[in-house]
């Protein structure tokens, strides 16, 4: 590439760039503006209203508040003292999962022949609430980042609690503080087979179960599913960050500074590095630190001011969330470096670049059971782009996914942030619980994409219920919805992954030889005691001398509690300060995001444009939109075999013509079609759902491009007269059913259904007038 072409893209970079920062600046600088008026009480012309002016500053009211915020302040360092503490007792004795619910261990990987710190539990029943053994088991896993397992049944109204609250036996995998000497994340894979295994035996007269994957846990589920498809049922999986290189990148939307520390940090040695300070582990305490840093106005300010300012109440909720915030767990240094190079910076799980223990590729496309996709639209660390993209990479066109008999369906939340995705209550109760109570249904779709949406309504005692509905979507919609540049802003990744690959060897090269010489384990665990996480907290605890009077302090402020008025002008210009303060931390984290994300295409876009870009990409990328869909190889293989086949394959195709297309679908009505097949059962061919999803696939292909050649070539499908006879009587039978009579059939169905019956001639005894049926996706 000329240097005139060169300084060409350069400029072309550096003006779009510019432009995205100056957005980005200014919806920062309209947030701090929105933020002060309402903290001040302003209106629009910048005087304050009469509900801002504030009470008088007499004598009486500032000794009132300043003997609340001395107390208050007590309490508040005596919450702290507390929380040390605990952190102590957890860091002495080893820390246990933060479940809510009593659990018994089923297996424990540390016995197995390949040791791992990863072990499978089972959550005893809820008093007053049976298991049911014979419904499906449901397997959450658990994210390891840094911290402990549990956060999946961190309460009582969390994804294990809404499922034994439904009668469902549920597992959880959990993991130890230290892992085992070698293990490697393969290892762990293997470790989370047997333990799927294992539950197929304990309830082998039920379905397979339902695989739980929270944020890397769904990493962990979709590596098991694909190594082991006949053993795993539907896999859900929540803020999982499957294809790490994307996120949004357009003007008014919120940027994603996750995605840009690899590269900002020169790639995966950082954490090599810091492995080989820990002798060989790397500290979890890291990857805290790094999601506290994406808010700091929450992480130095807003969570202790609202202690503060609420000490009397919320110290339990405080303490509680702290036990697992503030356990730090460890990795090996092949785990971290896997994860790093793999994952993160690599982007390798959904493109086969990943291999298993066995050597082979870890291969998302032979999943065979449903997957769900809960991602938020408010998450910053796992946007949906990260969710949902890898779909298009994996699959690339509606089409292939239905060739290949795979049902995925999307949720998305609008602003939940990506902890409440796990932790929040009324996400639980809502998504998840919906979630769980449509997997059977969903295991009964017709293969294709599917968007879910969850839609309120109260009922006539004014109780909050929820509708479920499903809309089939197209591949290439979705991915023009959530990729409005066409991901373009995907390509300087590639030069990441180089500059890591090439900063990773010269570590190893020339720097690592001296830190593990330098390392020993009284060194690693220096480093990690003294690591600010855990200094602030054992730090405030009975370890230090200095603060043995604080207990004794507090418990006599709670004896002798002296609260300031609700109206105190005092609290109230506390509460704007700290406000104010939250505003400017807010503020300076959105500039430091866009100055991020600008420095990161500055440096990576040009060297992506000037190495790694090849001449006339855009114009191939164009040719390769273009191309006609019938050309697809697994079209062309469907559309070959359009006379091929028998009854199971002239089902699904007439299964297919017959359908209602487009609209919603209710999930009323998805249960009633469910309830039609179950009463026909013997009418259904006898094989596996992902088998008969697969042919359902492939004749919905043939329907779509040759619709008439489909009708024309079914007495081909049905040359058998026992099959043909077998098929006209499940038509007669649904076309006088009463559930079926009860819906009325489209133009379309109409036509369909009399060309069928012209093609395969009419039996004497039906009736002509008979009412057509619906018999969609059976």
């Amino acid at each position: 590439m000329d240097a005139e072409t060169l300084l060409s893209q350069s400029q072309d970079i550096a003006s779009k760039i510019t432009h995205v920062l100056q957005k980005r600046t200014q919806i920062a600088q309209r947030h701090l503006n929105e933020r002060v008026t309402e903290t001040l009480g302003l209106d629009h012309d910048g005087a304050p209203t009469a509900s801002a002016m504030p009470a008088p500053f007499d004598p009486l009211s500032a000794w009132q508040y300043t003997v609340d915020a001395a107390q208050r302040s007590l309490l508040f360092w005596d919450t702290l003292y507390r929380r040390g503490n605990e952190f102590v007792e957890r860091s002495v004795s080893g820390p246990a999962p933060v479940l809510h619910f009593e659990y018994d261990m089923v297996l424990d990987g540390r016995t197995f022949e390949r040791p791992v710190n990863y072990a499978l539990l089972q959550l005893r029943p809820l008093e007053g609430v049976g298991v049911d053994v014979r419904k499906r088991p449901y397997l959450i896993i658990d994210p390891r980042a840094g911290h402990g397992p549990g956060i999946g049944g961190f309460k009582d109204d969390s994804q294990a609690g809404i499922a034994l609250r439904a009668g469902y036996p549920v597992y959880f995998v959990v993991f130890f503080r230290d892992p085992e000497p070698g293990q490697t994340l393969l290892d762990v894979c293997n470790a989370e087979q047997l333990f799927v295994r294992k539950v197929r035996a304990l309830h082998a007269d039920s379905p397979k179960p339902a695989i739980i994957g929270n944020c890397q846990g769904g990493w962990a589920a979709m590596m098991l599913a694909s190594s082991d498809p006949e053993e795993t049922g539907p896999i859900v999986i929540n803020g999982a960050p499957m294809s790490y290189w994307s996120a949004a990148w357009s003007e008014g939307e919120g940027d994603n500074p996750m995605r840009y520390a690899g590269g900002m940090l020169g790639g995966a040695w950082l954490a090599s590095y810091a492995a080989d300070l820990g002798n060989g582990k790397f500290d979890g305490a890291y990857l805290v630190e790094n999601f506290e840093n994406l808010n700091p106005a929450n992480t130095f300010w807003d969570k202790y001011y609202h202690l503060f300012s609420n000490v009397d109440t919320e110290p339990p909720r405080f303490l509680e969330f702290e036990r697992w915030w503030g356990s730090y767990y460890l990795m090996n240094r092949e785990e971290i470096e896997w994860i790093t190079r793999n994952l993160f910076v690599g982007n390798k799980l959904w493109s086969g670049g990943v291999t298993n223990s066995s050597g082979q590729a870890f291969d998302l496309r032979e999943i065979r059971s449903p997957i769900i996709l809960f991602a938020s639209m408010g998450d910053n660390i796992t946007p949906p782009q990260q969710a949902f993209n890898w779909v298009a990479d994996l699959y690339g066109s509606t089409e292939e996914i239905k060739s290949r008999g795979q049902v995925i369906v999307g949720l998305t939340h609008q602003n939940i942030g990506h902890l409440g995705i796990f932790v929040s209550g009324k996400v639980a109760k809502k998504e998840h619980k919906q979630i769980m109570s449509v997997l059977e249904t969903i295991e009964t779709f017709p293969p294709g994409l599917y968007g879910m949406t969850i839609n309120e309504a109260r009922n006539a005692a004014g109780e909050i219920e929820y509708e479920v509905e499903f809309h089939e979507r197209r591949l290439e919609e979705i991915s023009a919805h959530f990729n409005r540049f066409g991901r373009i802003d995907e390509k300087p990744f590639e030069a990441v992954a180089a500059v890591s690959n090439l900063n990773q060897r010269m570590y190893e090269l020339l720097a690592r030889p001296f830190v593990q010489a330098m390392s020993n384990e009284t060194s690693a665990r220096l480093l990690r005691q003294f690591h600010p996480l855990r200094w602030q907290r054992w730090a405030v605890s009975a370890m230090n001398p200095w603060l043995g009077w604080l207990p004794a302090a507090a418990q006599s402020v709670r004896e002798n509690r002296q609260r300031a008025a609700a109206d105190n002008p005092w609290s109230k210009l506390e509460h704007n300060g700290s406000q104010m303060f939250s505003a400017s931390l807010d503020y300076y984290r959105a500039m430091r995001d866009a100055g991020t994300e600008a420095s990161f295409f500055s440096v990576y876009a040009n060297l992506y444009a000037t190495y790694l870009s090849k001449p006339g990409a855009d114009g191939v990328a164009a040719q390769a939109g273009a191309i006609d869909p019938r050309e697809l190889p697994f079209v062309r293989t469907a559309l070959q075999a359009i006379g091929d086949g028998g009854y199971t394959e002239a089902l699904g195709r007439a299964a297919f013509l017959l359908s209602r297309k487009g609209g919603s679908l209710p999930l009323a009505r998805l249960e009633m079609r469910k309830e039609i097949a179950e009463s026909y059962v013997e009418y259904l061919p006898d094989i596996s759902p992902d088998h008969w999803r697969r042919i359902r696939g492939e004749q919905e292909i043939i329907v779509s491009f040759e619709p008439d050649e489909a009708i024309a070539t079914l007495p081909k499908l049905l040359s058998h007269s026992e099959d043909r006879e077998r098929f006209l009587q499940l038509l007669d039978k649904l076309a006088s059913d009463e559930r079926v009579l009860n819906t009325a059939p489209d133009a379309a169905q109409k036509e369909a259904f009399e060309r069928i019956r012209a093609v395969l001639g009419s039996r004497e005894s039906r009736k002509r007038n008979a009412r057509l049926p619906d018999p969609t996706r059976t």
